[in-house]
């Protein structure tokens, strides 16, 4: 291999932090030993605080010091706004990979949850990457998305007891039922177009926002909500830029499961983001329904080869995905009969 090999991260000090609404629970280590276990409120002051404390330890530096701790949103902010001034080394990484690499443990408290997460920063330090912190814009963004969910979950509230009344009671009741229920669900409603407007003024104002948008919905069937979800879940495409990392993150790459003789039909994991799988499920069944040629993928691989329906939507929602990335990373628009850059075949 060409190049100089990448250099060696030579941590002194991992401090694993365990975030919660209220607390901070901090686990100072220095190679595999604990040196001390630190507890205070989850507030910029307190946080201060902590940090006057990391200085008094033998050759504490920031560049020779790595913070990690599990993403539990909002609540990491105040810790990541006073690391970042610091130009701390910050890793911010899923639960659910922090406690699938410990192996199995017993017992659980804040504590022992830090002190864990020290040990994982401590184990992989040569591999795990950093922090890269959003753009205001795109954590405004994310923010709406957000906003507009529960939205949607209200109208949703409302909405479902009112069909299943209308199974069970009188239509005098129903009606009654749902003329009170009409102003609630139309002001959410009201709300719900001004969510979208903002989103849409957003993107609008921001030059790269605005380009990336236009890209992704370039490319047929793929609709601007689901874009923006994309743009969000990616950091910009920052975090994750290739396609077979998000099928994985989105829960639509098959694996395999294989033992000994036993060999079963790859399947997709539960392990998702169930936002962004719904969507892409949206947009795979509109473009089977009006694509030409996705249509005859569809036909072809159900009727002619027998394969099962979700499994061959599953493949569709791959192919938007693959389409999505190559505009993405080529900086184009999608183009139908794109003829890019070939690669020989091994």
């Amino acid at each position: 291999m060409q190049g100089e090999k990448e250099k060696k991260r030579n941590f002194k000090y991992f401090v694993g932090i365990d975030v919660s609404k209220n607390e901070l629970d901090y686990a100072v280590m220095s190679g595999k030993v604990l040196l001390f276990h630190h507890e205070s409120k989850n507030e910029p002051k307190a946080i201060i605080e902590f940090i006057e404390k990391l200085r008094e330890l033998p050759g504490f530096t920031f560049a020779k010091s790595m913070f990690c701790m599990e993403n539990t949103g909002i609540y990491c902010n105040h810790l990541l706004q006073i690391l970042k001034t610091k130009k701390a080394f910050i890793v911010v990484e899923s639960p659910l990979q922090i406690k699938n690499s410990i192996g199995i443990t017993r017992g659980k408290n804040d504590k022992d949850d830090a002190i864990r997460i020290a040990t994982y920063a401590q184990t992989y330090s040569d591999e795990l990457r950093p922090w890269i912190p959003k753009r205001t814009i795109v954590s405004d963004l994310h923010a709406l998305a957000t906003l507009r969910d529960r939205l949607l979950s209200v109208i949703l509230v409302l909405r479902t007891p009112l069909k299943e009344q209308a199974f069970f009671l009188d239509r005098t009741r129903v009606k009654l039922y749902g003329k009170l229920s009409k102003n609630g669900i139309d002001a959410v409603k009201s709300d719900l177009k001004e969510v979208d407007r903002s989103i849409e003024q957003l993107i609008n104002a921001d030059e790269h926002l605005k380009k990336l948008n236009t890209i992704i919905t370039s490319v047929p069937y793929v609709g601007a909500i689901t874009a923006v979800r994309i743009i969000i879940t990616t950091n910009e495409f920052k975090d994750i830029n290739c396609p077979k990392k998000f099928a994985c993150y989105a829960g639509v790459a098959p694996f395999k499961k294989e033992s000994g003789l036993i060999i079963r039909k790859a399947r997709v994991s539960h392990i998702a983001n169930k936002k962004v799988k719904k969507l892409l499920h949206m947009c795979a069944i509109n473009a089977v329904r009006f694509d030409s040629e996705l249509r005859s993928y569809y036909e072809k691989k159900t009727v002619t080869e027998g394969k099962s329906k979700m499994l061959v939507i599953n493949a569709v929602r791959n192919k938007l995905i693959a389409r999505i990335f190559a505009c993405v990373n080529q900086d184009r628009y999608f183009q139908k009969d794109y003829q890019g850059i070939t690669h020989s075949s091994k």
